[in-house]
């Protein structure tokens, strides 16, 4: 199905009906006015008399003529210079007629004639027939004929205009261009995907051992891991039609649209199945009901359709429902069931063995030199996800084509790193002599504190360069491996080399600048966790004092204790937080001269690599070189 035409299509078919209804409209408008101003102008120059006065006016030779009419006399008077007898163009038009009703008098025609008053009959008049039949039979039929077809509308579901109309856009496999080969890193939740499609391929195989397709499986992650991308990958596979829409598609401001949406976009799976129904971004219409999340009768009712429908139609016809969301802490626990969401597909943050796929797959078309390494990009990129990747990799060609280069090396690529996690290098930023020290001390701080703690990751390398997303400089360190459990120690390391930076300062200058805040920031944040949700603190124990909320988002946490209690955390997390940094002053005085050799050679290079600050470390301390 071509999708575009069909839009065209759906266009031009609305054009007509709205057309008519504005023709109809202005028409009836217009007829009305007519009629209006037509009865007030009658109204202004025509006045009512009595049949005696008519007959005074008639004996004192005022009346110059007169129409007898079925229901009225009409009576045009003699003008002033008339009745003198005097000829004037300008007074031969009275301002006023007069009428008066019927009345039997055999003798009117009689007292006219010698009046010398010029009498007229009445002749029917099919003008005016006609004009009456304008002005009250034909505007009831316009109003008869656009109601019904507004009414023919609405009960069809449609609404007023094509407003309760489902507005989804429909794929078939040869349109998206994308299977499940372009999909990397997420090897869990293909295996559940392909299943369905498979279950639509082959429905006989799985009913014979009495199976059943699932109804609906609902697809939950972090922004950026590849949701839509998977469904559209399923959309690829399946090779039947694909219903695609957002959540906020269904939200009106009128109540009730939402529902009929949810109705005909049901009503055209069926007559499409086997098909597969996405809904992207579900939580705009399926937050839970209860006074939580607040209240509103629009959602609410678009919610109470889309479970209805949910529970109505038939798997056995082959229609699958996908759904993306990353709060589905916020969703209604009655769409959550088994029965209408029978799968949970957790699409989470790519490890390193699929961080490496991933950054292979948007690779495939990019021209990449022998220096280029992935796994060790793969490793500095800890916590990124699929379009994170995406656009690093894009960055990385980007920037071997600004430094005249055919070809994409690793330095482009680490370069990418940088860009898309800290920012470009601001060189039009430029800092004193002062600042430049304070700055080179602050990032070495934190480098050695690295180097000397054997629980810390390796340093790749030390800049003084500012970044447009605010840094003056920063220390990239990079795992030699993957982690997914911190152990205590390691978390306290942490903390020491967070705050260094600032321990230099004060033991270099005897002060303290702003240039703290962000390892401040999260200092506390790991100080804090350790204590309310880790159990490594000796004053609570084991005892868990917060929760994560918005898992898949900003993934904050919300206290669940009292006051008193809230109180006590914050001083135990300030005594942590006190004694690493008495922990990193101690370390960095007994290194002094390593931190100022490292600093002074910093100030003149302004970038290094980890592995000059590890050569000149190891030649301060009397370390030999690791062999190769």
């Amino acid at each position: 199905m071509d999708n575009n035409n069909s839009n065209n299509n759906g266009g031009q078919n609305q054009k007509g009906p709205q057309t008519f209804i504005i023709l109809a409209i202005a028409a009836v408008v217009t007829l009305i006015l007519f009629s209006f101003i037509s009865n007030l102008l009658t109204d202004s120059s025509q006045k009512k008399i009595t049949y005696n006065e008519f007959l005074e006016m008639v004996d004192s030779n005022q009346v110059k003529s007169v129409k007898i009419e079925s229901d009225r006399i009409t009576i045009v008077p003699k003008t002033k210079a008339e009745q003198e007898g005097k000829e004037s163009v300008l007074a031969a038009v009275p301002l006023i007629t007069y009428y008066t009703g019927i009345v039997e008098d055999d003798t009117l025609t009689e007292k006219l004639l010698v009046a010398g008053v010029s009498l007229e009959g009445e002749i029917p008049d099919r003008v005016g027939f006609l004009e009456s039949l304008l002005m009250t039979v034909l505007p009831l039929i316009l109003m008869w004929i656009l109601l019904s077809f507004l009414f023919s509308k609405m009960a069809k579901g449609s609404g007023m205009m094509g407003v309760g109309k489902s507005n989804a856009k429909v794929y078939v496999e040869k349109e998206t261009g994308i299977t499940f080969k372009d999909v990397a890193g997420e090897d869990e939740a293909k295996e559940s995907l392909q299943e369905v499609v498979d279950f639509l391929h082959n429905p006989d195989k799985y009913s014979k051992i009495g199976a059943k397709l699932p109804k609906g499986a609902l697809l939950v992650g972090p922004p950026g891991t590849g949701k839509t991308l998977l469904a559209k990958a399923v959309a690829g596979e399946a090779n039947v039609p694909f219903f695609s829409l957002a959540g906020s598609d269904f939200v009106e401001m009128f109540v009730g649209v939402g529902a009929s949406r949810v109705r005909d976009l049901f009503k055209e799976a069926q007559k499409a199945a086997p098909c597969i129904i996405f809904i992207d971004e579900i939580d705009a219409i399926g937050k839970s009901r209860d006074s939580r999340y607040g209240g509103d009768s629009e959602r609410e009712q678009t919610l109470n359709q889309l479970l209805a429908e949910m529970d109505g139609f038939d798997t056995s016809k082959g229609i699958l429902i996908l759904a993306a969301t990353n709060r589905p802490e916020v969703l209604d626990k009655a769409l959550l069931r088994p029965g209408r969401f029978d799968r949970r597909v957790i699409v989470d943050k790519p490890d390193l063995k699929g961080r490496v796929e991933i950054l292979r797959v948007h690779a495939k078309n990019v021209l990449m030199d022998d220096t280029v390494d992935l796994e060790a990009i793969a490793l500095a990129t800890s916590g990124a996800v699929g379009s994170d990747l995406a656009n690093m990799i894009n960055e990385a060609a980007i920037n071997a084509v600004k430094h005249g280069r055919t070809v994409v090396s690793q330095s482009d690529l680490f370069e990418a790193v940088e860009v898309v996690l800290v920012g470009k290098e601001k060189k039009d930023r430029i800092m004193s002599k002062e600042e430049r020290r304070i700055v080179s001390y602050h990032e070495v701080g934190h480098a050695l504190i690295s180097a000397l703690e054997k629980d810390s990751e390796p340093v790749q390398k030390i800049t003084i360069v500012p970044r447009t997303m605010g840094a003056l400089g920063y220390v990239m360190n990079v795992p030699e491996e993957e982690k997914f459990l911190n152990t205590e120690k390691e978390l306290r390391t942490m903390l020491v080399k967070f705050l260094a930076g600032r321990a230099a300062e004060e033991i270099v200058f005897d002060t303290v600048t702003t240039g703290a805040s962000n390892d401040i920031e999260k200092a506390t944040e790991i100080a804090r966790s350790m204590v309310t949700q880790y159990g490594m603190s000796e004053k609570f124990g084991l005892i868990g004092l917060e929760t994560v909320e918005s898992k898949y988002l900003d993934g904050k946490a919300a206290m669940h204790c009292g006051d008193a209690t809230a109180a006590e955390v914050d001083k135990e997390v300030m005594k942590l937080l006190k004694e690493s940094y008495e922990r990193a002053k101690e370390l960095l005085i007994e290194n002094r001269e390593a931190l100022d050799k490292i600093a002074e050679f910093l100030i003149e290079k302004e970038t290094i690599t980890g592995k000059e600050f590890m050569k000149i470390f190891r030649e301060i301390k009397g370390i030999p070189e690791p062999e190769e």
